[in-house]
């Protein structure tokens, strides 16, 4: 049964059961009572206004103003923090906690919160005329990329981090091409120099706290100035051909040594073979000259002449001469066997052909005629004695 039904004892949820039902709830009447409660729970007096019944005139609404105001400054205080960033936090100006991604919330007007974006890549430029080892000037680009490691230290610890960083950069930058030669800056430790910068820019930056990494640093550009430009340019194109000349002999040699290599492994082994050759004739000719030694002293004569015919054979076996032992003569005769054959062939056209056993019966008539020439005189010689 509804409270404003017949016999419903006139129960109305709004407190105006004293009131006419006619009409609907009054609203300034429900803001006082609301305003009496909760002036109830903050230890407030009702007002003399509040005492009586409704009054004549309605009262501000400073209660829900309030509320409103709370409720405003709480979600005022919300706050989002992506997961590439750090929010730093200061309570009344001093440092509080650092928090990472996520939401948060920290009382307005109250606190300070700070993001700084951690994964982000940045990159810094330096360039200037400096002095080298060997007192000459070169102008130098470099390049510095870093990121923000700690956010604590990157808000709080150094007034200005980017200007910080440029100068530690042109401090260290300067020192590096201070210790190094003109040559080296310009082409042959260009390397070494951004890594050196590196370490020392780090060593700088962790020194004055400032919460930056440096990822790498590059050499960009490093060249002489204008005015002995070319001058250098001459020095560069000479180191060039030095390496370009350099490489092609290198490469020369490393074709021209392995072939060189093995020749002197086949030389050498050629000589090996030789050496155990030798050896091994040596060997043998001393096994048989004993031998021949042993034959010689059981009969020196015939050994002597066996060793005389022996060595006759093989000299006159290399020659085309043939020698002549005539009997009772004085000198040695020999037939030119080679010019004859010569001859031979160059008239081969219009002759027959001389071949071997024709000259080996040639050979054989003269040597008969020799022998009957030779008898015939010693026969006539002692006829005469």
């Amino acid at each position: 049964m509804a409270w404003n039904e017949p016999g419903g004892n006139n129960k109305d949820p709004w407190g105006g059961g004293n009131r006419n039902n006619d009409g609907p709830p009054d609203l300034d009447e429900l803001l006082r009572k609301m305003q009496q409660k909760l002036n109830g729970l903050f230890g407030g007096k009702p007002s003399p206004s509040d005492e009586g019944a409704p009054s004549g005139g309605a009262s501000f609404p400073w209660s829900l103003v309030l509320i409103v105001l709370a409720v405003v400054y709480g979600l005022w205080g919300f706050y989002q923090v992506d997961a590439s960033q750090s929010a730093v936090v200061l309570r009344l100006g001093k440092y509080h906690e650092t928090v990472n991604s996520g939401l948060h919330w920290n009382p307005p007007l109250i606190d300070n919160v700070t993001k700084v974006n951690m994964t982000e890549v940045r990159t810094e430029r330096t360039t200037g005329q400096m002095l080298t080892e060997d007192a000459s000037i070169v102008d130098v680009v470099l390049q510095v990329q870093w990121h923000i490691d700690d956010a604590e230290s990157f808000v709080l610890r150094v007034a200005d981090p980017l200007k910080s960083l440029q100068e530690a950069t042109d401090s260290a930058v300067r020192h590096i091409v201070g210790s190094q030669t003109l040559n080296g800056v310009i082409s042959q430790n260009r390397t070494q120099v951004a890594a050196e910068t590196q370490s020392r820019l780090q060593e700088y930056l962790d020194l004055y706290q400032t919460g930056i990494r440096v990822d790498v640093v590059n050499l960009t550009d490093a060249k002489a100035p204008r005015e002995v430009q070319d001058a250098f340019d001459d020095v560069v194109r000479a180191r060039e051909d030095e390496v370009r000349l350099q490489n092609e002999a290198q490469a020369y040699a490393n074709q021209v040594i392995p072939v060189a290599r093995g020749q002197a492994q086949r030389m050498l082994e050629e000589a090996e073979a030789y050496k155990a050759r030798v050896a091994e004739s040596a060997r043998g000719e001393a096994a048989r000259f004993e031998k021949l030694l042993t034959e010689y002293q059981r009969a020196p004569e015939v050994t002597r002449e066996r060793m005389y015919l022996d060595t006759v054979q093989d000299v006159m076996s290399n020659t085309s001469k043939v020698m002549v032992d005539v009997e009772g003569g004085n000198n040695m005769m020999y037939l030119p066997l080679d010019k004859l054959a010569e001859s031979s062939a160059s008239s081969a056209n219009q002759r027959p052909q001389v071949t071997p056993q024709v000259i080996d019966e040639i050979s054989q008539r003269v040597i008969n005629q020799l022998r009957t020439e030779a008898n015939n005189n010693n026969r006539r010689a002692r006829e005469v004695r």
